[in-house]
Formats: structure tokens, sequence, C-alpha cells
């Protein structure tokens, strides 16, 4: 059972917008046991997309396509869809009155012959009314091979997909299980992660496929399992993960596809009332960007002190000038001040400070670029990691706001 995913658009083939659709249908139909083989990205070219289904068409049982549906000239799915199936348009009646009801309650502007060509759709089609827009999706057959037409915009895109495309798909073909569950390691490189699970990766059922996911100083391990049986499929996966905690249970943080590491810290946090804050030089804000990004944040988090110049650890976090040029603002002690002053001035329970040398130039410290320290302020103890994160300076932001988390995470798990 194998679909492909192909998104129509120019705009996405410039970077001048991220396709997040296809990461969304993936997944979805991953959850009812449907594989993505393939994603392909075309222009809105007539000769391009009928080159792409003519190809998708000969190997999948579904073709789903985002985008190209809109009223302007430059939208060309629907009159290529038409030609590629021998169809012609037609005007729906019931997308006409979506649309016109669109307009008069959200649109100040009245309505145009432009927008009533959203109603034609192909005659052969089955129409997946959408009530977030006006452009439709279309759901059609050649040969044996589904094709789905949707929205390019990703919130109308999402509700078809999820409340009419899956259910149809589920009703109308027969599939497999295929069952995930990933498990998030910090703190350890791939390599040696591999040689200490090694002889337990090699005794996995034969139906159970192992991945490596790394990025940025974390290790997710992905096991998907497929076969009739989901409750079998189930029941083999989670046997082999609580081996897998037997193993490496000090660095496995949670489990994706549930919460992200910050996700986890703001329910430990909640759950045992503390409190925190995070006191930020070359981060910029960036972590208390992803707490606050956590539904419910305020609940324990407090506040944050981004001192990005020296002059500001000093003047509003307090940190004795004498130490700064003593130790340069790039050291130990310095990041220890910060988070002892940024705990002690909000009050909280637990901390987060960083400092560190991002780049491309030195600017206040002679520590080497990619030279940070992040520290740890808890009830009863204040301490401080050096870390060196190469030359690049996004990585370096990056690389030090997980490991900031993975920090913050292990004294929270203990207290």
């Amino acid at each position: 059972m194998q679909a492909e995913i192909i998104t129509i658009g120019d705009e996405i083939l410039i970077g001048q917008v991220v396709d997040s659709n296809s990461t969304f249908i993936a997944k979805e139909l991953n959850k009812i046991g449907v594989s993505v083989h393939q994603i392909t990205s075309v222009q809105d070219d007539r000769e391009q997309i009928l080159d792409v289904l003519e190809t998708a068409g000969t190997r999948s049982s579904i073709v789903i396509m985002t985008g190209g549906l809109g009223p302007t000239k430059d939208d060309i799915t629907k009159h290529t869809l038409c030609e590629f199936l021998d169809d012609e348009l037609v005007q729906d009646d019931a997308v006409l009155k979506n649309v016109e009801e669109l307009f008069k309650k959200y649109f100040s502007t009245p309505i145009s012959e432009l927008n009533r060509k959203q109603a034609l759709v192909p005659s052969k089609s089955v129409v997946l009314q959408n009530p977030n827009g006006t452009a439709p999706g279309l759901w059609m057959k050649r040969g044996e091979t589904v094709f789905v037409s949707l929205p390019g915009v990703p919130f109308e895109m999402k509700h078809l997909i999820r409340s009419l495309v899956i259910p149809k798909i589920t009703e109308e073909f027969e599939r497999p299980h295929i069952y995930h569950k990933t498990i998030v390691t910090y703190g350890m490189g791939e390599s040696a992660l591999a040689d200490k699970i090694e002889d337990w990766e090699d005794n996995l059922p034969n139906y159970v496929k192992l991945a490596y996911l790394p990025n940025l100083g974390k290790v997710r391990l992905r096991l998907t399992a497929k076969g009739p049986d989901m409750h079998a499929l189930v029941s083999a996966v989670d046997k082999e993960v609580k081996h897998l905690y037997t193993l490496i249970g000090d660095i496995i943080y949670g489990e994706e596809d549930g919460d992200s590491i910050e996700q986890q810290i703001g329910k430990v946090m909640t759950q045992k009332k503390l409190t925190l804050a995070t006191a930020e030089s070359f981060t910029g804000g960036k972590i208390a960007e992803k707490i606050t990004a956590v539904p419910g944040a305020s609940a324990y988090f407090k506040g944050s002190v981004v001192s990005y110049a020296t002059e500001t650890k000093i003047k509003v976090l307090e940190v004795p000038q004498d130490m700064v040029e003593k130790h340069s603002v790039v050291s130990e002690q310095v990041a220890i001040a910060m988070a002892k002053n940024v705990q002690n001035l909000l009050d909280v329970d637990f901390s987060i400070a960083t400092t560190g040398n991002a780049g491309p130039t030195k600017g206040d410290s002679d520590a080497e670029v990619g030279t940070v320290y992040i520290a740890i302020a808890t009830p009863n103890d204040t301490f401080a990691q050096k870390f060196t994160i190469g030359k690049n300076r996004e990585r370096i932001v990056n690389r030090s706001v997980n490991r900031a988390f993975e920090m913050l995470w292990k004294e929270i798990l203990n207290f």
C-alpha cells in the first residue's frame, strides 16, 4: 500500500514557502498503514505536472497533491487534471454556494467572477467540500490509482485530510498496520550509542526496524513495525523499548510524537510546583522562546533577562565587573553568577544561564568561537559546564539551547 505526495507551486521550489504540507500528510497516512515512498515538488507548469502525475500513477495506489487550486491564472492544477483524466470542468452548485457564503461572512470585497470559478470542478471527481476556503478538495480515479487534489493553504488542507480524506482511504482500501515509537536520547553521539545497543539491535524481530535520527546533541531512535495484527506490533515494540531502557535509561528523556523536552520539563515543573527563569547572552532569548511556546508555561516560567551585552550583565544581573575583568565574560564564573543572580532577581527555584562566543568574531572575550558556558542554579547548588561546539553560529546557538534543556531536565528529575 504505497502513496506519493506531490506539492505544486513555484513558491516551494524557490524557497519562498517551506513545504510543511508533505510532512503532515505523510504522518497522517502512516497512522493508517499507508507508506509514503516519494514526495515530489513541481512548478505551476502543465508539462511538469502531467509528467509527474503519469509517473506516480504507475507505481502508487494513492497520489495526494496540494497547491495550484487558486482562482488566478497561475493556478493550473484543475485544468491540467482534466487533461490528464480526459475530463472537463463543470460548475458544482454546492461549492458555489460555499464560496458565496464565505464572501458574505468574511470578505469586505464583493465576490467576482474569478472567485465564482472556484466552483468549477472536474465532472468525474468527488468533491471534498472545504468549509475553510473557496477551493474544494477533489477525489478522482484513473485505473486503480486514486488522485486527491487539495488546497495548499495548510489549515485548509489539514482539515480536509483529517475529516474527509483519511476516512475515505480507510473505507476504500485494505491496509497493513504500521506502528512507530520514537525514543529520544540526549548526551551521547550516534556512533557511541550504536555501539552500546548493538546486541539489542541485532536481536530485534525481523518485522521491527530501527532508524537513528541524530540532530543537535540528541539522537532519536525510531522503531517501526509493520504487519497484519496491530496488537502484536504494539506488544513487540513496547517489549523492545523496555529492554532499551535497561541499557540506556540514563540518557533517555522521553518519547517523541509525544512531547518535546521543553514540554516534558513543563509537565514535571508543574507537577512539582517548581519555578524557572533564564539569563541568556549569546542564545538571545531562544531558550525562553521555546519555554513560552509550551501552553501553560506561565505556571512555572517567571521570566528572562537577555543580557546580550557585557554592560547588561553588569548593570542588570549585577555580575561583578572585577569578575568579568579577571575571568572574561565567557567563563564559568560569569555563567554561575548570571544563574544565581537571575534566580534571586525573579525569586525562582531553578534558573538557566548562558554565556559564550557564537562568532563570527570574538567580541568582548578572547575565548575561541564555539566556546560556551551553561549554568544551572537549583535550590541547593549552582554549577556550570563548558562546551566547545564548532564554528557555525547557528549550530552553536541551537546545540547550546538543547544542552541547556538537557542539563535542566536531569536536575529537576532528581529534585
